[in-house]
């Protein structure tokens, strides 16, 4: 096994050490980066890219022995090639391509804040919780002599129906979105600014709730091969769930502040958890 040997830290000498000093290195480096041009997507482009990477190192370290590791890296990097195509047809890859809602991150901070920001939560946070959640095939690969039982067939088949319904609810927003951009070119009336038809009038955002149970589920494949259902690799669906909520909140306050109707739309439908109203 390829060991970077980067820092000392607990994981050291195993695969996914291995994986936590790759992860730090990116990290400064999306620093670097963003620091230099002055864009903070950097980390965004390569969300997607580093869950199967992490866990090809652990499938390969075990050489591809680990039916339970190799499901696991199977449906990572299916999750990550339909997450990156949906990312590549957004244009979050070229120039320029930074996610809108840093404009109003930058609006909100002064230089100094941001390059802080930058620093610790946009690079070395971040990466670290990609780090993080993809932490369960760690365990797996610890438990490896386990055999697959029914707690693994069942997040499996969980895993593909998240997997489905977020492509479906990222499709139907694509589409909603092509169609608006078609009609503003063309001079006509936009009567519905934002998608509230499909999955989206169960919730409002469909794809952020298949996105983390996704990685809830996965988390089940760890309690399978190790029996055990508390584990520190769990605090990676947790704390990315944590991450989801202002970064719900900014889309929210972003979608409300353009369109007044939206707040109708925030009143009548659930944010996240379809037929759940925790308010709006």
């Amino acid at each position: 096994m390829f060991d970077i040997n980067l820092i000392a830290h607990p994981l050291r000498g195993t695969p996914f050490g291995t994986a936590l000093d790759l992860c730090l290195i990116l990290a400064a480096l999306g620093w670097l980066w963003g620091t230099v041009r002055r864009e903070y997507s950097w980390i965004d482009r390569v969300w997607t890219l580093c869950p199967p990477l992490y866990c090809l190192i652990v499938a390969a370290a075990t050489d591809f022995a680990s039916p339970r590791v190799n499901l696991m890296m199977a449906l990572v990097v299916l999750w990550s090639a339909r997450l990156t195509f949906n990312s590549v047809r957004k244009g979050v890859y070229r120039p320029g391509g930074e996610d809108y809602r840093w404009a109003a991150v930058r609006e909100k901070m002064g230089p100094v804040a941001l390059q802080v920001v930058n620093l610790t939560f946009i690079s070395f946070g971040q990466m670290l919780l990609i780090w993080l959640f993809t932490s369960p095939v760690h365990q797996a690969s610890v438990w490896a002599e386990t055999p697959l039982g029914w707690l693994d067939f069942l997040a499996a088949a969980l895993f593909l129906v998240l997997f489905v319904g977020e492509a479906v609810a990222d499709g139907q927003m694509w589409r909603f979105q092509q169609d608006k951009k078609r009609r503003i070119a063309a001079g006509e009336d936009v009567a519905q600014p934002f998608l509230t038809s499909g999955l989206f009038r169960y919730c409002r955002h469909p794809n952020f709730f298949c996105e983390l149970g996704m990685w809830w589920v996965f988390y089940l494949f760890a309690v399978s091969a190790s029996g055990q259902w508390l584990h520190w690799t769990g605090l990676g669906f947790i704390l990315l769930t944590a991450l989801f909520i202002p970064s719900t909140r900014l889309t929210e306050t972003i979608s409300a502040s353009k369109y007044p109707a939206y707040r109708d739309y925030q009143a009548t439908t659930p944010a996240l958890i379809p037929g759940l109203r925790l308010g709006r």
